[in-house]
């Protein structure tokens, strides 16, 4: 088969042929980057596999186009990297791999494209169009990867047994691209990596977390944990949330599954954002269900406190997992604590002191709690669904009202603890932190207002009503 017509979709490619053909380098377009245009999927993204050195191929290239300067080379794997307008292009010599049992880092050394394609992961993985001008776009597909693009099916080049064997890391990968590109994982390879689930032990949790997170940012993310669950992944990689999986029925009274629905509140964040850590909060909300879960004859089952014990799960889930302690943690973590919020609100009859309270508490995570609230109601009682949703509704109206008027996200308290110690004499000290707090509550409260005058006055008040002049005298 020729792809010429479908190598027009890369130009950047027309630059690589012609010196290939200088440097007398047999050469091709291999892996994502084929398989994304029998797709007619967009990428940036392309692997460039040469018969000879694809750092000598690299460095050429980028003289030609104008980035001499700009090669990136990793000698220890013998390969380059050429960022160029908006295409990353990664060049390597064909190589064959053999893998010892114990590690997933292979043994390399020269091959030939035959070899290199042996080596891939998955079929589909495995297509390659020939760049050389006597060769320009023919398919080199030995393991009919395109017949699985159309069948849309996964499954490995070689006996998935050693694919999975040599390098386990590609179990995820099967499960990745199954949801990525909306395809199925063949019987065989699935087959296989149930056989070796236990084997992902051996690869490393930064390269474990990178395949996650793609799963997570899939637009139906919870196909992905549905197949990890049925691959006995999902326990080895994630146990605290398997711990969710299961009802209980005591005296007549049952409660939900908590991992199915959490896998639908995932599903429905991902409906509204591409934002990868509300997913995560999403992921997290109810993670500490299992820990709190107590049966009452009267209530039923309750989950009491399960928002504040799950955010104090979520640090050391972040730091088992390798993902981001700083930012990106205590924004998931706020969320997690703050989930139940405004379902009580909706609820209940609002006032302005709860809305005020919960615009400064989510600070600028505010909108995002909303959209994981709302994502939240998975019952299949439609009417009970559109009246919760209807009083959130009314909530964020009165959110929007209180905002304009008091100016609550992400507030400074006006009165600060110099001006405190300043005032009454007084030495750093938790009577200072004391008396912060009780401005504080006072403006969300609607007590006083967050101005400077009105707030000194509430202050001295305070002071008055302690004698903290006689406290300033005794320090």
């Amino acid at each position: 088969m020729n792809c010429s017509c479908l190598l027009d979709r890369y130009p950047v490619l027309r630059h690589i042929r012609v010196v290939a053909d200088l440097l007398q380098l047999e050469t091709y377009v291999v892996g994502g980057g084929v398989r994304d245009l029998f797709l007619k999927r967009p990428t940036k993204d392309i692997d460039i596999v040469c018969i000879g050195s694809g750092i000598e191929l690299a460095k050429a290239v980028a003289e030609a186009v104008g980035k001499a300067d700009q090669v990136v080379v990793f000698k220890n794997f013998g390969t380059a990297m050429i960022q160029w307008e908006d295409w990353k292009l990664e060049f390597v010599g064909a190589r064959k791999e053999s893998y010892r049992k114990d590690s997933r880092k292979p043994t390399v050394e020269d091959g030939t494209l035959a070899d290199d394609q042996h080596r891939r992961d998955f079929t589909i993985n495995a297509l390659a169009i020939c760049l050389n001008s006597d060769r320009w776009g023919d398919l080199v597909d030995p393991f009919s990867g395109v017949e699985d693009l159309k069948r849309r099916v996964i499954q490995t080049p070689l006996a998935p047994t050693k694919t999975f064997s040599d390098d386990p890391l590609r179990m995820l990968r099967a499960v990745r691209f199954a949801v990525q590109l909306e395809m199925d994982i063949a019987p065989d390879t699935f087959t296989a990596i149930q056989q070796h689930a236990a084997r992902i032990s051996i690869v490393s949790q930064e390269r474990i977390i990178g395949e996650l997170n793609q799963i997570i940012a899939a637009p139906m993310p919870s196909r992905g944990f549905h197949l990890l669950y049925q691959l006995d992944l999902l326990p080895i990689i994630f146990p605290d949330l398997v711990a969710l999986q299961g009802t209980e029925t005591i005296q007549g009274q049952s409660h939900k599954d908590n991992f199915y629905h959490t896998l639908q509140v995932l599903d429905n964040v991902a409906q509204t954002s591409s934002n990868l850590w509300l997913r995560w909060a999403a992921l997290l909300h109810d993670i500490a269900k299992p820990h709190t879960k107590r049966f009452d004859p009267v209530a039923g089952f309750t989950f009491h406190g399960h928002e504040e014990q799950g955010a104090r799960m979520v640090p050391s889930i972040f730091r088992k997992m390798k993902l981001p302690m700083q930012d990106n943690m205590a924004y998931v973590q706020k969320l997690v604590r703050l989930h139940l919020r405004p379902i009580a609100l909706a609820q209940e009859e609002v006032t302005d002191a709860a809305v005020r309270r919960l615009i400064y508490e989510a600070g600028s995570g505010l909108e995002d709690l909303m959209l994981l609230c709302r994502a939240d109601i998975t019952s299949k009682n439609d009417s009970k669904v559109k009246r919760y949703l209807q009083n959130f509704d009314q909530v964020e109206k009165k959110m929007q009202l209180v905002e304009e008027k008091d100016a609550l996200r992400n507030f400074q308290l006006v009165i600060t603890g110099d001006t405190i110690m300043q005032t009454f004499g007084l030495k750093p000290s938790s009577l200072v932190g004391e008396l912060k707090e009780a401005i504080k509550e006072a403006v969300l409260e609607g007590k006083i207002k967050n101005e400077y005058e009105e707030a000194y006055r509430y202050l001295l008040m305070l002071g008055k009503a302690r004698d903290l002049q006689a406290i300033a005298t005794a320090q």
